[in-house]
């Protein structure tokens, strides 16, 4: 008996349409950081910040598969929307209803005691939006123009200029990395490119040289150029989580046992500076299994979009992969001292609602573009 049409197409079972090595690696993440969260508070707050980082990352669990499962037509439809919203939040905690906290004017206070990050998802808005405007000409065999690459430098620019007003020196450099790699991987001219580059790089010093970071930023800066300016302060702080993973030798002191971590010497040990009690209670084996695991989840992002069946997935992908990357390498780095310290959370593994729900959001997304549920005829963008 023949078949009747779309019937020819296997149905696959539901966990078959997920990538299940990258929620596993993401989940594996989230566990381990769970574990180190537990361990930087449990002598003060017992399993307090265990259970809500916990129920955080189940709760951005179930948020990445519903996302997932509404699929990249619906994904691509939301990117203006998401872009904009972002962009008031921004706007929305520069007022008075945004939340100061170590210098940065960066939270909108929720109900509950709870509080949300607007650069967090910023970094969604601009990764869809750029996504979308640059594969609707890729969809047609066209390298972006003029108009869109000036268009792709606003959608950018905006953003940048709000996160760097609170000041966050920390996402706006990720946010901005994310720009600039998924035009360049959307084929935009290299002279663009370079004009780009260019303007992000004398944004940086701009930020660096003149009053827009503030006080406390600027501290940070002189405290990681020499640590001895301010020996009772940040740069006491930062040597305090030096000492703590030099400490940790191979194998670590053990779990729960870290000397400086146990005795509440490394400041922000349950976000900021999370990887610290990696290094130190789990040695270089544990930190360094810590790193590899975290590779893997952008590893397997990449893999995802390189198989991705049209632009837009392939783009969603290389922006989450460059976001994920450039702040495990910016977290991982101020932890070495290698860095400034910009406050920047590891993903998946630091204490803290909106950078693991919208990390968990990230995989979501990546998932939901690595097919074409619907044939592609069916999106608007396939039939202009």
């Amino acid at each position: 008996m023949p078949r009747a049409a779309g019937e020819d197409r296997p149905r696959l079972r539901p966990w078959a349409r997920h990538d299940i090595g990258l929620f596993l690696a993401a989940g594996g993440a989230s566990l381990v950081g769970a574990l180190l969260v537990w361990s930087a508070t449990a002598r003060t707050d017992g399993t307090t910040y265990l259970v809500r980082h916990l129920l955080t990352a189940g709760a951005g669990l179930a948020l990445a598969l519903l996302v997932a499962r509404a699929g990249q037509g619906r994904a691509r439809d939301a990117a203006p929307w998401a872009w904009l919203v972002s962009v008031g939040l921004l706007v929305l905690v520069l007022g008075p209803w945004g939340t100061t906290v170590n210098g940065s004017r960066s939270w909108l206070p929720l109900v509950g005691g709870f509080t949300l990050q607007p650069a967090e998802l910023a970094k969604v808005g601009l990764t869809l939006a750029l996504a979308a405007l640059l594969a609707g000409r890729l969809d047609r065999g066209l390298t972006p123009g003029t108009r869109e690459v000036l268009l792709s430098g606003v959608l950018i620019a905006v953003p940048v200029s709000l996160i760097l007003l609170q000041p966050d020196l920390g996402s706006a450099v990720v946010v901005a990395s994310v720009g600039v790699v998924v035009v360049a991987v959307g084929g935009a001219p290299r002279r663009w490119l370079a004009a780009g580059a260019l303007l992000a790089a004398v944004a940086v010093v701009a930020a660096v040289t003149t009053p827009v970071l503030g006080g406390y930023r600027r501290d940070r800066l002189t405290a990681f150029l020499d640590p001895s300016a301010d020996p009772l302060g940040l740069g006491y702080q930062t040597r305090q989580v030096r000492l703590a993973i030099g400490g940790g030798g191979l194998w670590g002191q053990g779990f729960m046992n870290g000397e400086r971590t146990q005795g509440g010497f490394v400041p922000y040990q349950l976000n900021d500076f999370v990887f610290s009690v990696a290094g130190e209670e789990l040695g270089f084996v544990g930190a360094g299994g810590l790193v590899l695991l975290l590779a893997v989840v952008v590893l397997r992002v990449l893999v995802v979009a390189a198989r991705a069946e049209d632009p837009f997935g392939r783009l969603v992908g290389v922006g989450v992969a460059t976001w994920l990357a450039v702040q495990i390498v910016q977290n991982i780095g101020m932890s070495l001292g290698m860095l400034p310290v910009t406050g920047i959370p590891l993903p998946f593994v630091s204490y803290g609602g909106s950078s693991m729900l919208v990390s968990w959001l990230a995989v979501g997304l990546v998932d939901a573009t690595r097919t074409t549920l619907h044939p592609r005829s069916e999106h608007p963008a396939s039939r202009a």
